[in-house]
């Protein structure tokens, strides 16, 4: 049965990620609903249904879609999950996560089948998905924990019946999530394996950041952000060797990374944790001092971006408060006595004139004892500080984490999460990815304004390829097919080590 935790008095910072799962012994109240579809029998008949649907749910992608229905598809039986009447009507004055916006929008533009395929890591149905948590947050804000589904369809038709606001991926357990509570020993259930996690938000900066603060973004310091993708990406791929990595937009403020590289899907607690560890370098709160903990010699992944996007568009020392700050962090009493000398007879001296001053009186002799290699090391620290990523190191470390699923609305701004393609990492405009109601909007004015009639033999248009959904779309089906096909590759190379003897 599904477990259903009621909402608190205070709403849930959408930007944040869910807390871990509670244990089997939970004091939340678990309701049990007559004719439950949650349940492990329910499902089952589901699935036996569903069964037929299969071919169609695995068809070639140049065959007509039921997953992206056509706004001029009429036939209600050729859907498999309950069809309404036609597509929703949606009121102009409609939020982003009003009911029937949210069904209209996981009916006619959700890519299940793509979501399907990633987290199954084949075309057919295993227990990768099978037995994989997710957890719905409802119109009236419960939350919807331990469910999961044998495949696409039955996972998208529990979908369009409950109409979440949201919905988040979990671990995948050693049994059915929704029969945890069956089982003889509570030792039986627990996470297997789970994309390895990173999670990137601009609240962390905030003490670095002058343009905006809290849940307010702005081009200028979406650049923290674009420096730490660039950052951690090339340290998981150079260092660790991953090669499936794909980062996500919060919808908001951030980004995430799901790391499906079979070997880092595997990985326990322990290892998470190593490789969370040798990713954060910024350690610390607002008060602390010296935040960059790290060996000698520097990280090899540093970002190139201080001099344009922290010096010049941040300008962070400008105010003398700020310009103590950079004081405190640098080795040299006499040397900071002599800046600061220097800065207090040119109020509103700009950063980047302020930083080249610190080498400009080291090399005066504004310090008689001034170590070099100190000065040195304390000014690449700096530059480490004001631009390495800031880690949510605590969503990366253990397994059971649930994180925001790709393509779902953040209910706050209307944006779709949509993937951010790293080659061209410089140009994602997080203020330009498509709301929800801008989506529906250029359903309805395409299928309005095209009224030319289709050849009978032309491909139908799915509803997401009439919008500015699909290049988002079309970037996720080309990951998640590069995903498979080093899926298939692993499965050959199995077969060719442990042939069957006789």
């Amino acid at each position: 049965m599904p477990a259903v935790y009621l909402p608190q008095k205070e709403a849930q910072d959408e930007d944040s990620v869910l807390t871990d799962a509670p244990p089997a012994t939970s004091t939340a109240s678990d309701v049990e609903e007559k004719d439950d579809p949650g349940s492990s029998q329910g499902a089952a008949e589901d699935h036996a249904k569903a069964v037929v649907k299969l071919e169609d749910l695995f068809a070639d992608d140049d065959e007509e879609d039921e997953e992206f229905p056509s706004s001029g598809m009429t036939d209600a039986a050729a859907q498999s999950s309950p069809p309404p009447s036609g597509p929703p009507q949606i009121a102009p004055s409609a939020k982003y996560n009003d009911p029937e916006v949210m069904l209209a929008f996981y009916q006619r533009l959700f890519p299940f089948r793509y979501l399907f395929q990633w987290l199954n890591h084949a075309m057919k149905p295993s227990t990768d998905f099978g037995h994989r948590e997710f957890a719905f947050t409802l119109p009236n804000d419960a939350y919807l924990r331990y469910q999961s589904f044998p495949t696409s369809d039955l996972l998208r038709k529990d979908i369009l019946r409950l109409k979440p606001s949201r919905f988040e991926i979990g671990p995948v357990y050693t049994a059915n999530p929704r029969d945890r509570k069956t089982l003889r020993q509570s030792s039986a259930f627990r996470p297997l394996a789970k994309e390895l996690v990173f999670d990137i938000d601009l609240t962390d900066y905030d003490e670095i950041r002058t343009c905006c603060d809290k849940a307010n973004i702005c081009h200028k310091c979406w650049s923290f952000i674009t420096m730490a993708i660039k950052v951690i990406d090339v340290a998981l791929r150079d260092d660790f060797g991953f090669e499936h990595i794909m980062w996500v937009y919060s919808g908001r403020r951030g980004a995430h990374a799901w790391i499906s590289d079979k070997r880092a899907r595997n990985m326990d607690d322990q290892k998470r944790k190593a490789v969370a560890g040798y990713l954060e370098v910024i350690k610390g709160g607002a008060q602390s001092g010296k935040k960059v903990h790290l060996k000698r010699p520097l990280h090899p992944h540093v970002a190139d971006h201080f001099q344009q996007d922290i010096l010049v568009d941040q300008d962070p020392w400008a105010k003398p408060e700020k310009a103590e700050r950079l004081l405190q962090l640098l080795p040299d009493k006499a040397l900071n006595d002599a800046l600061r000398k220097k800065w207090d007879a040119v109020p509103g001296r700009p950063s980047v004139s302020k930083w080249a001053d610190i080498d400009a009186l080291a090399k005066a002799g504004a310090s008689k004892n001034l170590d070099g290699k100190a000065l040195r090391e304390a000014k690449q620290d700096i530059v480490l500080e004001y631009t390495y990523p800031r880690l949510d190191v605590e969503v990366s470390k253990k397994q059971i984490h649930l994180l925001k699923s790709p393509f779902v609305v953040h209910p706050g701004t209307g944006r779709v999460c949509v993937p951010i393609d790293t080659r061209k990492v410089d140009k994602f405009d997080p203020l330009g990815v498509p709301t929800v109601t801008e989506l529906l909007a250029e359903i309805d004015s395409w299928d309005t304004e095209d009224k030319k009639p289709e050849p009978e033999k032309a491909k139908r248009l799915q509803d997401y390829e009439k919008t500015n959904l699909k290049p988002y779309v079309d970037y996720f089906r080309t990951y998640v097919a590069s995903l498979l096909k080093a899926e298939q590759g692993l499965k050959r190379e199995r077969e060719d080590d442990d042939p069957m003897e006789f």
